[in-house]
C-alpha cells in the first residue's frame, strides 16, 4: 500500500488521528509516517516562529529522531544555537503551540559544547545524539553536532562501552524478560525494542564487536515494534506493558488466529535480540580477548578476571563434525563461557549428518553437556540460536519460544525444559543413572506443543527419540516412564494422606523400582524449581521426600510405615493422646491441636482469609477425638504477620464467637484477589472428584477450582452440612488456582458408597465454589 501524505501544515494530532484509523498502517510504516507528518507540523511551526536562521536547528532525538514515534511515544527535540541571545524566546515561540496541542514534549535547548559536555559523562544523552535527525534551521548546525557527537562516542568507545554493558543487565534485571513474562515489557525488557537500540549505538562505536544477523534483527525488532504500536492504539495510554487483557485485541489487529500465536512470535522475536544482545554484553565484557581494541594481549590470553577462551581449540578451517560441535560444547559450557565470535562463524557454516542411531560418543557427548548443569543453557539455546539443535532433536522445533500462558509457569515450554535439565543435574548424585535423569528432564513435556494430552504425546515421542539416541530398550523405557508420571509425586504427595497404605502401595504399583523412584523423585524437585516459585517450597520438598522414602522402603520389602513420621509426628500425636490444647504461629505456618468437632478445619480457613492471609497449603489430621491442623500461609499485603493476634482469632473463631460467613462477605466488598480468570490458561479445570478406590479406608474427595478468598471455608462448610467427618486434607495453591483434597466418612464412620449421596456431595461442593467465585467476581469488578 502507498504511504498517505497528511500534507505540511496538518497538526501532528490530526496527522496521529488520520493514521490510528487506517488499521492497515501497522510497525515502522506507522511510526515512520507518525515521525515524517511530526517533521513537518514542527518544521511549520519552527519557520511561523522565527523564519530561516543560520544560528538555530530543531532536531529529532531518541525514538524520534529513529523515527520510531509509537502513538502515544512523546516528541523528544532539541533547539540547537550559537550563543543565540534571544534563544529563550525562540523556545517559547516553539513549545507553547506545541503544548496548546496538547503533546507530550521532550525537549532540551543548548549550544554544540553544552550538548557534547553532558554527553561526555551521561550514557543517556551520548546515545539519544547517535539517532539525532534534523528537522529545521541551520542544516549545517545540525550536521556538525552529529559529526562532532559521533566521533566522541567512537573515540571514548573503552570507557562508554562497558557501561553501556552495564546499563543493559541493570535494565534486564528491573524489567525481566519479555519471552518468559506472561505480561511482557516490550520496550524495556530483555529482548525487547531497546536492546535492539544498544546494539545499533555498540555498532557506531567504530568497533568490530560483534558479527549480526541484522535481517533476522530487523524482523524481530518489527515483530514487538509492531505489538507496541497496537498496544498503544488499542489501550489509548502510554505504556508499554503488553497486559494479559490486551493481548487478544492486539493479536486480532494484527491479524493473528488467538494471543498465543503472537505470544509465540513476541517471544521468539525476544529470545533472537536477547541473545544477540547477550553476545554483545559478552563480547564487550571480554574485549581483550576478541581483539575489539589492544590491551596489550593476545586474541585467546586470559584476562584478569576473565577466563580462558576455547577458540583456538581446534582448526578454524576445518568442517566441525557433530562430535566436534559437541566437544565444542561441552568445554565451552565447562569454562562457563560462551562461544566466541570465531566460534560462532565457524558454526553457522556446520552441516551436521547425525546418524540414526546415535553413536555411543554422540550420545554420552550430549549427556555430558546436559549434566554441566544451567552453564549449558546459553550454550544450547545458541545452538538452537544457530539451527544447530533441532537436528540432534526434531521434535523440539514446536517447542520453540512456546508460550505457556498461566500464573503457574514462569518459562516457555523450551526454555522450561533447558531449565528442568540443568535443575536435574544438580541432584545427578542421588541417583545410579544420573544420563537417565537429565535426558528424562529434557523431555518430559517434549509433547506440550502438539495436539492432545501432553503425557500420552511425550510417551509417543520419546519412544521414537530414546531409540535414535542409541538407549537400550530397558532405558528407553524408563525414559517413557519418566514421562509418564512425572507428576505422580507431587500429586499424591500433596493431595493423598501418606499415612494411607493404600497411598503407598498404588505409587510402588506404578514405579515397580527404587532406581525409578529416584529418577522420579529427582525430576520432581528439578521440575517443579524449573516451573516457578508457585511450584515448590520446603513444605512440598518435605511430602515428597516422605513418599519417596516410604516407596522405596516399601519396595525394598517393608510396608511403607517404617519411616519416620513428617505428619502428625510422634511428638504431636502423643499431645494428641492427652488432648492437648495448641494454637501456635511461626514464619508462614500456622499450627492449630483442638477438640475435634464438626467445621474446625473450615473454620480456621475462614478465620485467616479474615486476618487477610492467603492459604498457600494445608493438612489436617484427626485422632482421640482431636484435631490437627498445619496451615502454610503468605499475607495478602506486604505487612508482616502478627501471631498474636492472628492466634487469638483463629481461638475465637473455632470456639464458635466469630460469625465467619457474615464477616466474609463483609470483607469481599472492599477485597480483590487475583483472579485465575486473568490468565488465559488455567493450570487446573474446575472439577469435584469422589474417590472410593484410592483409600481403602475412607472417600476422598478432590476438588480443583481457581481461588478466592474464603472458598476454603465454604467448601468445608458444605461437607459438614451433609455430616461428613473429615479424617484428613491436603490444600494446595497452583498460581490463582487451588487443588484441595479430604478424607472423608459419613456419620456413620463408613465411606460413600451411595450414588445418591455422592452426587448431593459433588452438588454441596459446586455450590461453595460459585458461591465463592461469583463473590471473588463481584469485587474485582468494583
Amino acid at each position: 500500500m502507498a504511504e498517505v501524505e497528511y500534507g505540511e501544515c496538518m497538526s501532528i494530532d490530526l496527522a496521529r488521528q488520520n493514521l490510528l484509523q487506517d488499521r492497515s498502517i501497522r510497525g515502522s510504516q506507522f511510526t515512520r509516517q507518525l515521525s515524517d507528518s511530526a517533521d513537518h507540523w514542527l518544521e511549520s511551526l519552527f519557520n511561523d516562529a522565527i523564519g530561516k536562521r543560520s544560528d538555530i536547528a530543531l532536531l529529532a532525538v531518541g525514538g524520534y529522531g529513529r523515527q520510531d514515534l509509537s502513538p502515544l511515544s512523546d516528541l523528544d527535540v532539541l533547539l540547537l544555537h550559537r550563543k543565540t541571545e534571544d534563544i529563550s524566546e525562540v523556545a517559547e515561540a516553539i513549545w507553547y503551540p506545541i503544548w496548546d496541542q496538547g503533546e507530550k514534549l521532550g525537549h532540551a535547548v543548548r549550544t554544540i559544547d553544552e550538548t557534547l559536555e553532558l554527553s561526555a559523562e551521561d550514557l543517556d544523552t551520548a546515545t539519544a545524539l547517535l539517532s539525532c535527525r534534523h528537522i529545521a534551521g541551520s542544516k549545517k548546525l545540525s550536521e556538525d553536532l552529529f559529526s562532532l557527537a559521533l566521533a566522541q562516542w567512537r573515540n571514548n568507545a573503552r570507557s562508554w562501552l562497558p557501561r553501556l554493558a552495564a546499563s543493559i543487565e541493570e535494565r534486564h534485571r528491573a524489567k525481566g524478560e519479555i519471552a518468559f513474562m506472561l505480561e511482557p515489557e516490550l520496550k524495556e525488557g530483555r529482548g525487547g525494542l531497546r536492546d535492539v537500540h544498544a546494539m545499533g549505538w555498540a555498532n557506531q562505536s567504530g568497533q568490530d564487536s560483534l558479527e549480526l544477523e541484522h535481517h533476522q534483527l530487523l524482523e524481530s525488532y518489527e515483530i514487538i515494534l509492531r505489538a507496541r504500536v497496537e498496544l498503544h492504539r488499542s489501550a489509548k495510554r502510554s505504556s508499554d506493558k503488553l497486559l494479559l487483557e490486551q493481548q487478544d485485541a492486539v493479536s486480532e489487529a494484527l491479524g493473528y488466529e488467538d494471543a498465543d500465536f503472537l505470544m509465540a512470535d513476541v517471544a521468539s522475536a525476544a529470545r533472537r535480540i536477547a541473545w544477540n544482545t547477550d553476545e554483545l554484553c559478552y563480547a564487550i565484557q571480554n574485549a581483550g580477548l576478541f581483539g575489539l581494541w589492544n590491551f596489550g594481549k593476545k586474541v585467546g590470553d586470559t584476562l584478569t578476571g576473565r577466563r580462558k577462551s576455547v577458540s583456538t581449540s581446534y582448526e578454524s578451517n576445518a568442517a566441525l563434525s557433530v562430535e566436534a560441535v559437541l566437544r565444542i560444547s561441552v568445554t565451552t559450557a565447562n569454562n562457563q563461557e560462551r562461544f566466541t565470535p570465531e566460534v560462532i562463524k565457524q558454526l553457522r557454516k556446520a552441516e551436521l549428518d547425525i546418524p540414526d542411531p546415535w553413536t555411543t560418543e554422540i550420545r554420552d557427548l550430549f549427556v555430558e553437556l546436559l549434566l554441566t548443569g544451567h552453564d549449558a543453557i546459553p550454550v544450547l539455546e545458541t545452538l538452537d540460536e544457530l539451527n544447530l539443535f533441532v537436528p540432534f532433536l526434531p521434535e523440539w522445533k514446536p517447542a520453540r519460544s512456546r508460550p505457556q500462558r498461566n500464573a503457574y509457569h514462569r518459562f516457555t515450554v523450551d526454555r522450561h525444559l533447558l531449565e528442568t535439565a540443568a535443575e536435574a543435574a544438580k541432584l545427578q548424585d542421588r541417583v545410579e543413572r544420573p544420563d537417565l535423569l537429565v535426558v528424562g528432564a529434557l523431555l518430559h513435556d517434549i509433547g506440550k506443543p502438539y495436539p492432545g494430552d501432553h503425557t500420552e504425546v511425550g510417551i509417543e515421542l520419546i519412544r521414537i527419540i530414546g531409540k535414535r539416541m542409541g538407549f537400550s530398550p530397558d532405558d528407553v523405557e524408563t525414559l517413557v516412564q519418566m514421562c509418564q508420571h512425572h507428576l505422580l509425586l507431587p500429586d499424591i504427595a500433596t493431595r493423598r494422606d501418606l499415612d494411607d497404605f493404600d497411598t503407598i502401595q498404588t505409587v510402588a504399583n506404578s514405579l515397580q523400582s527404587v532406581q525409578k523412584v529416584e529418577l522420579l523423585h529427582a525430576l520432581t524437585e528439578a521440575d517443579s524449581i524449573a516451573t516457578g516459585p508457585a511450584a515448590w517450597s520446603t513444605w512440598k520438598a518435605g511430602l515428597v521426600y516422605d513418599l519417596a522414602n516410604r516407596t522405596s522402603a516399601f519396595l525394598k520389602g517393608g510396608d511403607g510405615s517404617i519411616m519416620e513420621r513428617t505428619f502428625p509426628t510422634e511428638q504431636q500425636m502423643k499431645m494428641m493422646r492427652r488432648g492437648m490444647i495448641r494454637v501456635e504461629g511461626e514464619g508462614d505456618t500456622l499450627t492449630i491441636m483442638e477438640i475435634d468437632r464438626p467445621g474446625v478445619f473450615g473454620r480456621v480457613a475462614g478465620a485467616l482469609s479474615l486476618c487477610g492471609l492467603d492459604v498457600l497449603e494445608a493438612v489436617a489430621h484427626t485422632d482421640f477425638g482431636m484435631v490437627l491442623s498445619v496451615f502454610r500461609v503468605t499475607p495478602s499485603t506486604t505487612r508482616e504477620i502478627d501471631w498474636n493476634s492472628v492466634c487469638v482469632f483463629v481461638q475465637d473463631s473455632v470456639r464458635g464467637r466469630v460469625a465467619i460467613a457474615a464477616r466474609l462477605s463483609d470483607r469481599m466488598k472492599t477485597y480483590h484477589l487475583q483472579s485465575s480468570q486473568r490468565f488465559p490458561e488455567r493450570v487446573v479445570g474446575t472439577d469435584v472428584k469422589i474417590d472410593n478406590d484410592t483409600s481403602s479406608t475412607a472417600t476422598v474427595i478432590e476438588v480443583s477450582a481457581p481461588n478466592g478468598m474464603g472458598l476454603l471455608y465454604q467448601i468445608t462448610r458444605a461437607l459438614s452440612s451433609l455430616d461428613l467427618n473429615i479424617l484428613s486434607a491436603k490444600v494446595q495453591t497452583l498460581g490463582a488456582d487451588v487443588v484441595d483434597s479430604f478424607y472423608v466418612l459419613d456419620n456413620g464412620g463408613k465411606k460413600i458408597v451411595d450414588q445418591t449421596h455422592a452426587e448431593e456431595i459433588r452438588e454441596a461442593v459446586r455450590h461453595a465454589i460459585e458461591i465463592s467465585t461469583v463473590m471473588q467476581r463481584k469485587s474485582n469488578d468494583r
